[in-house]
């Protein structure tokens, strides 16, 4: 019951990842995930020129 208990406890250093060695399925994987990430940010930038897709919100018949 020391004074110096108060105030916010440092987290516990979590261990260093080591370097897996990966074989040629997971670099195959990894090339894949880089081309499909490149393919989704060039049809962001393509969509962004173009207007929003929905109208305006809720779409309400002329019936009363």
């Amino acid at each position: 019951m020391s004074g110096r208990d108060g105030g916010k406890k440092k987290p516990l250093k979590a261990p260093k990842k080591q370097n897996k060695d990966m074989d040629d399925e997971d670099l195959a994987f990894k090339q894949k995930q880089k081309d499909d990430q490149k393919a989704m940010e060039a049809l962001k930038a393509k969509a962004a020129g173009k207007g929003p897709l929905t109208g305006g919100g809720i779409k309400k018949s002329g019936k009363k």
